[in-house]
């Protein structure tokens, strides 16, 4: 896949050739779907608790006799039907945490980062680099890009003064390319990525094949009854 390599001034410097396995991965929407949900869900702190009957204080004697009261039988004041009795069936501390194999992950980023390469929502940078922490350097930058909405800024390595110059601006994110997931990336309208980013970005991920080998029928059936080598040699 063919990108224009942009410089900092907007102008196209270049064009780069990257790797299909990265950049030209077709979409696979069940996949991102169950990636985003695995993200999401790890966010969650699962702290929520409630007390029961057995952890609120008080209640230690029957409210009244069991009979000959004329009102009915209770046991405690504590019981959920009283006021500031235990909760039942409350929420409780839990581990609501998802897991996905490896590639599974990497497959589903590949999709979101073709996807946004496809929408020409994806904006290659020849280098990016500031001197000092500057805000109003880096909405020149931005604007000289054509960058109005939520953007993610992905580098080859966690630069301090890109960070630093993008912390005041709103809907502006900063990310190392190794921290990057399909989560990061639908979450913003565009990417802008430098081109060593992009070439790290290849290095990590596109020697994974998600492609198994195919086995025939016949081989499939040699296999599951036992037969192999022993077979061929009587």
């Amino acid at each position: 896949m063919e990108i224009p390599v942009k410089n900092t001034q907007g102008d196209v410097v270049e064009t780069a050739q990257l790797s299909d396995a990265v950049f030209g991965v077709p979409m696979n929407k069940s996949l991102v779907h169950q990636a985003m949900v695995m993200y999401q869900v790890n966010r969650r702190q699962g702290t929520h608790s409630t007390k029961t009957r057995t952890h609120v204080s008080g209640g230690g004697r029957k409210p009244w006799p069991q009979k000959y009261t004329g009102r009915a039988r209770q046991g405690s004041i504590r019981a959920p039907q009283w006021r500031h009795g235990g909760v039942v069936f409350g929420p409780h501390p839990r581990d609501y945490r998802l897991e996905m194999p490896r590639r599974m992950r990497h497959l589903a980023l590949k999709c979101v980062l073709s996807d946004k390469a496809r929408q020409n929502k994806l904006i290659l940078l020849d280098a990016l680099s500031l001197d000092a922490p500057s805000t109003k350097g880096l909405i020149n930058i931005l604007g000289n890009l054509g960058v109005s909405t939520s953007t993610l800024i992905v580098t080859a390595e966690p630069q301090t003064n890109v960070i630093l110059s993008a912390h005041n601006l709103k809907k502006i994110w900063t990310l190392p390319v190794s921290q990057i997931n399909a989560e990061s990336l639908l979450r913003r309208e565009s990417v802008i990525m430098t081109l060593d980013a992009a070439r790290r970005a290849e290095e990590l991920w596109a020697a994974e094949n998600p492609k198994r080998k195919s086995v025939s029928i016949e081989e499939s059936l040699v296999v599951g009854s036992g037969l192999g080598e022993d077979a061929e040699e009587e």
